[in-house]
């Protein structure tokens, strides 16, 4: 008696409705009708989705702190703000970790930045997201005009390193001016100071 094994078969779960593109493909004002089942934070990258992954505990301790840092020493007229997109065309939403931008007339309903109200965009490097924050993401943002970036990366021992970028108007592109490793003192776009190791204690 022969007994006749059955190939395993593999389910998946099939993609919801709203993940599928309309006609012509994402743009960015896309991600304000999404449906409520939809991801919180989705960037849009060269029209292309980005669901963010969970963040692990070493960017959350960052972002929330050096948030909160630059809030706290932000002049009258600069605010600041965690995972808020900015709006760089119609294919580019990308959402950075932390922005500074020029505050105008409060929107509370406002879901994206301009880049020219933007001053400062921060991106704290994942494993997973290492390749837009070094290279993808500044391009965008040095092309949008966007003065001042800062990457985050997380050094051997766990602690922060600050790799600071000026956009240099000649010639269009980021140039890199401070790396901050236990302190992070910079006077633009404002003054701050920062002790760097209290970010993740």
């Amino acid at each position: 008696m022969s007994i006749q094994l059955k190939e395993p078969t593999l389910s998946a779960e099939p993609l919801p409705d709203w993940f599928m593109p309309p006609s012509g493909g994402w743009t960015a004002d896309d991600l304000d009708r999404l449906p409520p089942e939809a991801p919180q934070h989705i960037e849009l990258i060269d029209g292309a989705l980005i669901v963010v992954s969970p963040h692990r505990s070493f960017h959350s301790r960052v972002m929330l702190r050096l948030g909160s840092a630059l809030d706290l020493a932000a002049p009258e007229g600069i605010g600041v703000e965690i995972e808020m997109a900015v709006k760089l065309g119609q294919r580019q939403r990308p959402e950075p970790d932390i922005l500074a931008f020029r505050t105008s007339d409060r929107d509370n309903d406002r879901t994206f930045y301009l880049p020219e109200e933007v001053l400062l965009v921060v991106e704290i490097v994942s494993e997973e997201s290492a390749e837009r924050d070094r290279e993808t993401k500044p391009l965008k943002y040095a092309k949008a005009e966007i003065p001042h970036f800062w990457r985050v990366e997380e050094d051997d021992s766990g602690f922060p390193v600050v790799y600071v970028y000026e956009l240099d108007p000649a010639t269009g592109q980021y140039v890199p001016t401070t790396i901050a490793h236990d302190r992070l003192t910079v006077s633009v776009p404002f003054d701050i100071d920062v002790d760097l190791r209290r970010l993740v204690r």
